[in-house]
């Protein structure tokens, strides 16, 4: 019994290094492929080091999709974060049209990006979308919604907070309902006043959860694809087109495969970093509600 105890250890943890191999694997091996110089054109690829991250961080292109997905990812993570809690606390009173609408709002959840993506294509057509005709009674029925840049870009972010608001709204309402009552309770007998209740109290306590969603938002919206694709295609011109989509243009439509996965590669690395100091931030709010609750 002796040696099956001294093993057992070691037993259960080949699924977490199976794992982990299955996921370093792939990625060693893309990391690799960026040292060469791979393309359909030049099927036995040359050894070329570093040279695709410098032709990445020279290209024009480059900065032009790296601002768009910093444009993106920021004001879509923002935008849901802020109507997410709005939506959490009016639903955080239990009446019964806050129950109806809790099951209404993870509808959009059960959607696959993509789709959800189409059906606003098709409903922000101009000439036979239900958008510009609702619209149209206010004199405002030929907006062209995605055939400008400003206008696809903020289109794009629209769809996003359509599809993932319900998300952070029902991780705030979680957050709410998990809340101590005591502070709340004392702040009532003091005649404390709604706003100075949810800025000194609310606010402090739910900013972890506030902030895990914010994280994982905004972490999902820097390496965004499916919804600018089928949405606008990185169209007009090259303004919705972020580093997931530039990626899959280098490897995919050109067949610039190493040049492709560099951009991959850059992009996993700014998300890498994005993590850790939001999850690093996380740490530091998560003390300081631990104090106001305390």
């Amino acid at each position: 019994m002796g040696w099956r105890l001294t093993l057992r250890p070691y037993v259960l943890i080949v699924p977490a290094l199976l794992l982990t191999c299955g996921i370093l694997y792939p990625f060693g091996l893309g990391l690799y492929y960026t040292l060469f110089d791979f393309s359909a054109s030049k099927p036995q690829p040359d050894m070329v080091g570093f040279e695709n991250y410098r032709a990445v961080f020279t290209q024009k292109a480059f900065w032009n999709s790296a601002w768009v997905t910093v444009l993106y990812a920021v004001g879509a993570a923002l935008t849901e974060s802020v109507l997410g809690v709005a939506v959490a606390l009016l639903l955080h009173r239990a009446t019964l049209i806050g129950r109806i609408l809790e099951k209404i709002l993870i509808l959009p959840l059960m959607i696959a990006p993509v789709i959800a993506a189409i059906i606003w294509k098709l409903m922000l057509q101009p000439s036979v979308g239900v958008v510009n005709y609702l619209l149209r009674p206010f004199g405002l029925g030929g907006v062209q919604w995605t055939d400008t840049p400003t206008g696809a870009l903020l289109s794009s972010i629209a769809v996003d907070v359509w599809v993932y608001t319900p998300f952070v709204a029902i991780l705030a309402l979680a957050g709410l309902r998990s809340l101590p009552t005591s502070p709340f309770e004392a702040a009532a007998v003091d005649g404390a006043g709604w706003w100075y209740t949810f800025r000194r109290l609310t606010l402090p306590m739910l900013w972890p959860y506030v902030l895990v969603a914010v994280i994982f938002r905004f972490m999902d919206s820097l390496k965004v694809f499916d919804i600018i694709y089928a949405l606008t295609e990185g169209g007009p011109g090259d303004s919705t087109v972020v580093l997931q989509i530039r990626a899959y243009l280098e490897a995919i439509r050109f067949q610039r495969y190493s040049f492709g996965i560099s951009y991959t590669i850059v992009l996993w690395a700014v998300v890498y970093l994005a993590a850790m100091v939001l999850v690093k931030h996380l740490g530091k709010i998560q003390r300081k509600a631990a104090e106001v609750t305390t």
